[in-house]
């Protein structure tokens, strides 16, 4: 989706401040305070890049260069991206089958993201994981998971691998409403709380599990009783908006931390495209009309506009920054497409692992 012709008209915007840290009353305006201007255009800079690069994905996948599964984050990036900017270098992050986002925001390399969806040999893992199973070991990005909750158990093990070690990091683990609902989840969330673990639990709560709609699957939407339900502190955050997801981080990450506690964050979200590129945006389980109302609160658009009000921002530069993440996305392309396919004696190796000590 394009974010071109949905801006905020000129003739409808707020008087421009100085462009700067603060508003024309000197005081920066309540959703952009705790940052810089350079650390806001870098959350931009974060989300443009996300969409532009996967919609590529979705070019390459309809000509046949991605094969097997791929399900595209695009609406979600705020998610990605506020998360992301509030963690270390050396905490670690665990995330499901929706990953592209979540790996460019975390660092990996688009060039070797794009490389791993073509399946070459100079992917992140080596052309053997693809779309559901990105990892990258320099950036403690441990997954990509592809059956569903599957990873929530495993977080929790990162956790206590942490503690066990006395670190001082933690583990952030995505996953979406629907793995709410299974027994792995709530063994893992036990576990966590009954340790002590620092495991920040993400639930992007896009509202569709596959094609059933939360209302159809869950007896009780409400996600923070579950929270409850485990002497865990729990959130609901709009996942649209990049600032409310940081702020909710923030006390996260420092509960994580100081009091080694863990948090379940529900993050209300939506994906503008289908469950995976084999299932069909709208008019199966869900209309236009609500793809395209939920369209209205693109995170991108939601930032563009904060920062575009504030005079922080001018369409020539939004323009810069868009042409920047189209340019890196292509450069990615271009590098996996010449990239070579992984010999077929590699189909034996990454199967077992000598566990000898």
């Amino acid at each position: 989706m394009s974010t071109d012709a949905k801006r905020a008209p000129a003739q409808k915007r707020k008087d421009k401040a100085p462009a700067g840290d603060n508003g024309a009353d000197g005081n920066a305006p309540s959703e952009l305070a705790g940052t810089t201007v350079e650390q806001r255009r870098e959350l931009l800079r974060s989300m443009l890049l996300q969409r532009r690069f996967e919609e590529r994905c979705a070019e390459a996948y309809a000509l046949g260069k991605i094969g097997g599964f791929c399900h595209l984050y695009i609406g979600q990036e705020a998610i990605s991206t506020g998360v992301m900017s509030m963690i270390r270098p050396d905490d670690y992050v665990i995330t499901a089958y929706r990953d592209h986002g979540q790996a460019l925001a975390r660092g990996i390399s688009p060039r070797s993201v794009m490389a791993e969806l073509f399946g070459r040999a100079n992917g992140c893992s080596g052309g053997k994981g693809g779309s559901m199973h990105l990892f990258d070991s320099a950036t403690n990005f441990l997954g990509g998971h592809g059956i569903v909750g599957s990873h929530v158990p495993i977080a929790a093990g990162v956790g206590f691998a942490i503690k066990y070690r006395r670190g001082n990091q933690l583990c952030i683990c995505f996953f979406g409403e629907a793995a709410v609902n299974i027994g792995a989840f709530h063994e893992a969330l036990n576990l966590a709380s009954l340790w002590d673990l620092p495991v920040i639990f993400i639930v992007e709560n896009n509202r569709y599990g596959m094609g059933t709609s939360i209302s159809r699957s869950t007896a009780n939407e409400d996600m923070l009783i579950r929270a409850k339900g485990y002497r865990m502190e729990g959130e609901t955050v709009d996942g649209q908006d990049v600032f409310a997801v940081r702020e909710c981080m923030a006390r996260a990450v420092e509960r994580a931390r100081k009091e080694k506690r863990p948090t379940l964050i529900e993050m209300k979200t939506y994906r503008f495209m289908g469950h995976s590129m084999s299932d069909a945006v709208s008019g199966t389980y869900r209309t236009k009309d609500e793809l395209e109302e939920n369209m209205k609160r693109d995170p991108i658009l939601v930032l563009h506009n904060k920062m575009y009000e504030s005079g922080e921002l001018t369409e020539g530069e939004m323009h810069k920054i868009d042409d920047e993440a189209k340019a890196i996305a292509q450069d990615a392309w271009d590098f996996a497409d010449a990239s070579p396919e992984p010999p077929l004696e590699k189909l034996y190796t990454d199967v077992y692992t000598d566990t000898s000590s």
